[in-house]
């Protein structure tokens, strides 16, 4: 791991701190007055569920840290060092990521090369699939027609429209975060994303991802304290085949986004070095 990678994440969970205690109103408690994670998952005015919250990355299925009796989270933030889905192959033991071999050499490199080139090093937008891992946090705000993912990450904002347009043609002009619409299924927010930007790095050690890249994401919250999610990436011009990963996301309750600005004084940029 990269020194500047290490330095933003223990700036994360430093943050964490700034914010003062302020009790969520309307979450379940237990006798003591803590969240209970396990309690019921809210349901916004349409019946669906609410994703709305402040959440922590993605970790395994029953994978999450034991509860902090004294503190306002269900559990510490992760210590520093090696993260759980820091990078993509590390999910697909035996075969690894079905890459195609131009993508196998690329991310080599960019490894080898100490990562200098990752956006995140140079303070520009994420690639969601790498945000869904990322160590800072994110806020979900969901509203009729729209569910908009705010992150921690270098400010990014996501927007996810839930009001019935279609995804724009396939000749549409790339952004960063791509274009997602969303639909539910029973309790699933099902969420089809496309239009990326060109050789983006989906994972922190520089896996590829083309302007063919699709994502689906299904996001089921299942009790107060617990979003499962299952994203599927589609990209023939990387993959030979299509791929998923399933992980779940802690609730932070009684916590909130911090602001980060991550191009303000940015004195490490200069300092990045290749091989």
């Amino acid at each position: 791991m990269i020194q500047w990678l290490v330095t933003v994440a223990a700036l994360s969970f430093a943050a964490f701190a700034q914010w003062p205690d302020f009790k969520a109103a309307g979450a379940p408690r237990t006798a003591d007055g803590r969240v209970d994670p396990g309690g019921l998952a809210p349901r916004a005015a349409d019946g669906h569920p609410d994703l709305s919250g402040l959440w922590e990355r993605g970790i395994p299925p029953g994978g999450a840290p034991p509860a902090n009796p004294g503190g306002g989270n269900f559990g510490a933030p992760p210590a520093p060092g090696p993260r759980p889905f820091q990078n993509l192959p590390s999910m697909f033991p035996g075969e690894g990521l079905p890459m195609l071999p131009w993508a196998v050499d690329l991310r080599r490199e960019r490894l080898a090369n100490n990562s200098k080139d990752h956006p995140d090093a140079h303070c520009l937008p994420l690639h969601p699939v790498q945000l869904h891992f990322h160590p800072q946090p994110r806020k979900i705000i969901q509203t009729p027609g729209l569910v908009a993912i705010l992150y921690e990450a270098n400010g990014g904002l996501r927007q996810i429209f839930t009001d019935g347009r279609p995804l724009p043609p396939d000749d549409v002009q790339p952004t960063w975060y791509g274009y997602s619409v969303g639909r539910w299924e029973q309790d699933t927010l099902v969420v089809q994303t496309r239009g990326f930007r060109e050789l983006m790095w989906i994972d922190e050690e520089g896996t590829p991802g083309t302007d063919s890249l699709r994502m689906t994401e299904r996001i089921r919250r299942v009790n107060y304290g617990t979003l499962a999610i299952e994203v599927t990436v589609e990209d023939p011009k990387t993959f030979t085949r299509p791929w998923t990963v399933t992980f779940n996301q802690r609730l932070m309750p009684d916590a909130d986004l911090i602001e980060f600005v991550c191009a303000e004084n940015n004195r490490s940029e200069g300092h990045l070095v290749g091989k």
